[in-house]
């Protein structure tokens, strides 16, 4: 998997603001923007992404992965 085909994948299960993935093709580091964070806690939004990936997840097809999970508001105060 390329760092484009799981930003890709991130995107269409969340809709996304800004996302910057990056890795080694095992192991990868994601910044994810979304709205849909608003009001929710850190593991639930690390859940909502790992949603999207399904069974890439479990079948180790995605090893690891490294999240930074932001609202609109959260990232433009960090800017």
């Amino acid at each position: 998997m390329t760092a484009e085909e799981l930003q890709s994948l991130i995107a269409a299960g969340l809709p996304c603001e800004h996302i910057e993935v990056s890795g080694d093709g095992r192991h990868w580091s994601a910044l994810i923007v979304s709205p849909a964070f608003e009001g929710r806690r850190a593991i639930q939004r690390h859940q909502m992404v790992y949603a999207t990936l399904g069974q890439r997840i479990h079948t180790d097809e995605v090893h690891a992965l490294s999240m930074k999970t932001l609202t609109p508001a959260e990232w433009a105060a960090q800017r």
